[in-house]
């Protein structure tokens, strides 16, 4: 028996030795993660829009789930963990229990302080120096940057995250959620010394540390001040949005959505209180309206229409139609009216760009032809998101050819009255903001071209085009001109800038119709496009003032010689405010017609 004995000691204490120290060493050290720096996002003059302060987290080893309650109950006084909360951290032990639980992610220096006089009794307590997340512009970029949150269990068991670790930060939306990987860097590790019972005994000079590797600095093309100054003048209290663009290069300059939200109020976690609070608000803070919602382009569309007849040559810009404009348009049985009562009279396409005349437009879209319509409008980009380096960017609605109406409608369901509603930027046709600013590039362009839309330097910039002549260019170009000179653009001029834009009022079943405005500067060499859209503002030519006074802003900056702000907002009549909607799934269909996400949910014409 004693040899016995001696055998199996020798076997364990020189034979397998090696082995049982480093059993015994995973069991007395603990590795604690250093969570690395997200990369910083900076705009295109390097000013920093989201970067990181230093913060304070708050996690406890434990050797068992009941020592881990009995410790949190201990210091629940300090701590202040709601129900909610107090499960979240023990479906993290769950998770991990041989790693210290993360308990209070951004804790304030008053709750570090008080944690600090208890660690005697304490010993499992870890409290650790960690980069918490800053957004320095606050709700001016919340949408276009987005905001992070905690990695969740769905999350961890993705491929896309094998190897993350829990609790690790990931982009929520925007930016952070767009170029996360690049963003979140790689954790560092540390050791701290346990006893039997899982209680640190020091946490200095156990082993060599492994530094936590910072994420990548991301440039994005945004004009901050820019960026704040469209926060500052957007219409208060109404919704809408608005994108700036660099026609030549696709450069976004500013991307605003409102109502908008404060990034910084989910450092750390939200309160579930204040985002239940953002969730259930009818005007929908969280929702992007510049590539989510999707709206009735309305008369802005009209350009397109205009091109497609003269790509086509079925007009040139100085043609009349068979028929003048008396206010409307009688088509077999039914009646389609002009905006404006009287009507406009015998024009030309010029003179019906600069007044919207939409008879005219009947008539021309008519000529063209319904299966011709769609062709172009769909080589145009109009049934196809833009690319843009966003998550979740919405497609246009857009029929792809008649096979479409027949699906919806029967056959002999429909007729080729669609086709007048099309060609005034309505019916079955709707587009995101920013699908319309990229259009508007085009018509920019000297050569009816567009890259794509980006945010992000250096990012691929596919070309679209209008497939006009340089001539044909200039002639659009002038009609958009007069729109803002003496057209239904003509109150929002800017003295010593030339601007072409259109204006745009887009029917709206829910209440108000919405405001619409396009537009680029110097009409003669264009460097900025300017696209706005403002909800239940009744007509477009409400909605010009706001666009050309942010033209004026990044092409004049001159502050001083910029209107006052104040004096382009829009005001919503009291009794004219909208109520909020239900939530409709977004795979509902109704009279054929898709869902347009115009209020944050989606929503039927």
């Amino acid at each position: 028996m004693i040899g016995v004995l001696a055998i199996a000691f020798f076997r364990v204490q020189v034979l397998r030795s090696e082995r049982y120290q480093v059993l015994s060493e995973s069991n007395r050290l603990r590795a604690v993660a250093l969570p690395a720096p997200r990369g910083l996002v900076v705009d295109r003059s390097g000013v920093v829009i989201a970067e990181n302060v230093p913060g304070y987290a708050v996690a406890l080893n434990a050797p068992s789930e009941d020592d881990l309650t009995r410790t949190l109950a201990a210091l629940q006084p300090i701590l202040q963990l709601d129900s909610a909360r107090h499960r979240d951290v023990l479906a993290r032990y769950g998770r991990a229990p041989s790693e210290p639980v993360v308990v209070i992610r951004d804790a304030p220096f008053e709750m570090i302080s008080a944690l600090e006089e208890r660690r005697p009794w304490n010993p499992g307590l870890v409290i650790q120096s960690t980069p918490r997340r800053r957004y320095p512009f606050g709700q001016a970029v919340a949408h276009v940057l987005g905001y992070v949150g905690e990695i969740n269990e769905r999350e961890l068991a993705s491929d896309r995250y094998r190897g993350v670790r829990p609790a690790t930060l990931l982009g929520r939306a925007g930016v952070e959620q767009y170029y996360d990987d690049r963003l979140r860097g790689r954790d560092g590790v540390h050791f701290t010394e346990v006893d039997a019972l899982g209680r640190t005994v020091r946490a200095e000079g156990i082993e060599e540390r492994l530094a936590p590797e910072p994420g990548e600095t991301i440039r994005t093309t945004l004009d901050v001040r820019l960026q704040e100054f469209v926060d500052s003048v957007f219409p208060v209290g109404m919704r809408g949005a608005v994108v700036a663009m660099q026609p030549a290069t696709g450069e976004i300059l500013a991307l605003y959505s409102a109502p908008s939200f404060d990034p910084n109020a989910f450092i750390g976690g939200i309160d579930p209180v204040a985002w239940a609070q953002l969730v259930d608000r009818g005007d929908f803070p969280l929702f992007n309206r510049a590539i989510q919602a999707r709206y009735a382009p309305a008369s802005p569309f009209k350009l397109a229409v205009a091109a497609m007849a003269l790509r086509r040559g079925i007009v040139d810009i100085d043609s009349h139609m068979e028929i003048p404009c008396r206010g409307g348009l009688q088509y077999y049985t039914r009646y389609f009216r002009c905006w404006a009562v009287d009507g406009h009279g015998d024009l030309s396409l010029r003179e019906a760009i600069q007044y919207s005349c939409d008879v005219y437009f009947y008539q021309l879209g008519l000529k063209i032809g319904l299966d011709s319509l769609l062709k172009d409008a769909v080589s145009m980009g109009f049934a196809a998101p833009t690319g843009v380096d966003l998550p979740e960017e919405k497609t246009p609605v857009f029929p792809a050819s008649t096979e479409y109406y027949n699906r919806r409608y029967g056959a002999r369901g429909w007729t080729n009255a669609v086709t007048l509603n099309l060609a005034i930027g309505q019916g079955e046709n709707t587009q995101t903001l920013l699908n319309m600013v990229r259009h508007y590039a085009m018509l920019a362009s000297p050569n009816g071209t567009a890259p794509t839309p980006h945010l992000v330097e250096g990012e691929q910039l596919e070309r679209e085009s209008l497939g006009l002549s340089s001539s044909d260019l200039d002639d659009l170009r002038r009609a958009l001109i007069a729109v803002v000179d003496e057209g239904t653009a003509a109150g929002a001029r800017i003295a010593d800038l030339q601007i072409a834009g259109k204006t745009g009022t887009a029917q709206n079943a829910q209440g108000e119709d919405h405001g619409w405005f396009v537009g680029f500067a110097p009409a003669d060499d264009p460097q900025i496009v300017v696209g706005a859209i403002v909800e239940f503002a009744e007509h477009g030519s409400s909605v010009a003032p706001l666009v050309t006074q942010i033209m004026a802003r990044y092409l004049l900056r001159d502050e001083a010689g910029a209107a006052d702000a104040a004096a382009y907002r829009i005001q919503l009549p009291r009794d004219s405010a909208p109520a909020p909607l239900s939530i409709l799934p977004d795979s509902v269909l109704l009279q054929g017609i898709e869902p347009d996400s115009t209020r944050g949910t989606p929503r039927f014409r």
